[in-house]
């Protein structure tokens, strides 16, 4: 099957164009091998002789809940340490007399929890890691779970905390040394970075408070807060690395086995658990807009400009990174291009 190679990077040349973002990476693949790959735009446009690269870091925002989260998980649950469908409170004892100990798993990896909807947690709690986190555990419920599909970041923050309560490792470490590294993802790591990684990062957001664009250090607040490692955001990664991960979905390898989670995780998750709730929800990934349950292509999206599609019926993967932060929070350019890519993808 030829695969449109050309058509998308028009697409994305006129994305550069057009401002949508400076640059991008992208590539398509199987459970075998990248099929096609390539490169549009500038890594800054402050240095416009610096074209983007397909060895790019990004920061992948909140790619970081399949990566480390949803990953995490998964491991737990095949490892039958964490059934999906127990309350909270009977697994951890620190919620148990919290409104979250009534929650499941299940709940929060579908946004049906019920948690509160995104906010400022240092506002609410302050700068303390520990008080935010404490503060975060005992928030109260804005309906009972179950009733309702609601995005929200909490979700990927309890389960980061779920994680390394189970584990008994920091997200960061479980991640890295269960994940990350025997997949081969020697470029994945949260922030913040290293100067001389960082300097491999496209630029994000400009910050108020240095007068220059971030790269290095997480565009997330919340991650930032956390220092650098949360459920919700704050790991960067490349283009090479996020293929290791996606073809590990669709067949993992011998010399992956050792990871712990597979194709049984994989199934459970690319399917809808949201019944008749609108939108539909598998476990953390999600049907692609614009295209139907049935055709099997989820997806996860990153607010950086960031983007992860998965069908294990197809048998392929796609992956878009972008630094659209550069220029504006405006989604709806961006949309318009991860559409298009999507239908290329999997034309």
């Amino acid at each position: 099957m030829a695969h449109p190679g050309d058509q998308i990077t028009q697409l994305l040349s006129e994305g550069v164009r057009e401002q949508v973002f400076p640059g991008a990476v992208w590539a398509i693949g199987d459970a075998d091998t990248i099929l096609a790959s390539g490169r549009s735009g500038v890594l800054d446009p402050a240095q416009p002789e610096t074209g983007m690269r397909l060895d790019t870091i990004f920061d992948v925002a909140s790619l970081t809940k399949i990566l480390a989260v949803w990953a995490a998980i998964g491991i737990l649950w095949q490892q039958q340490a964490l059934p999906l469908d127990d309350r909270l409170a009977a697994l951890w004892p620190e919620v148990a007399d919290h409104p979250l100990g009534q929650v499941t798993a299940r709940h929060l990896l579908t946004h049906t929890a019920g948690m509160p909807l995104r906010a400022n947690l240092k506002n609410l709690y302050g700068s303390d890691p520990r008080a935010i986190r404490d503060g975060v555990l005992a928030e109260p419920l804005r309906h009972p779970p179950g009733e309702a599909v609601e995005y929200t970041d909490r979700a990927a923050l309890i389960l980061g905390f779920l994680a390394e309560h189970l584990t008994g490792a920091p997200l960061d470490q479980f991640a890295e040394q269960r994940i990350w590294q025997p997949l081969g993802m020697s470029h994945t790591r949260f922030g913040p970075l290293p100067a001389q990684i960082a300097a491999r990062c496209a630029p994000t957001e400009l910050d108020a408070d240095s007068g220059g664009h971030l790269k290095g250090l997480a565009h997330d607040f919340s991650a930032r807060l956390l220092g650098g490692v949360c459920g919700i955001a704050g790991a960067f990664s490349t283009l090479a690395d996020l293929a290791l991960f996606q073809r590990h979905l669709l067949a993992p390898g011998p010399s992956s086995d050792h990871v712990g989670f597979g194709p049984a995780w994989v199934a459970e998750s690319l399917q809808i658990h949201t019944g008749d709730l609108t939108p539909a929800r598998g476990l953390f990934w999600y049907p692609a807009p614009g295209t139907r349950p049935e055709e099997g292509i989820y997806v996860h999206y990153g607010f950086t400009g960031t983007g992860m599609w998965t069908s294990t019926k197809q048998g392929r993967w796609a992956i878009l990174l972008t630094n659209k932060l550069y220029y504006s929070r405006d989604r709806d350019p961006l949309m318009a291009v991860r559409n298009a890519f999507r239908a290329l993808a999997f034309d």
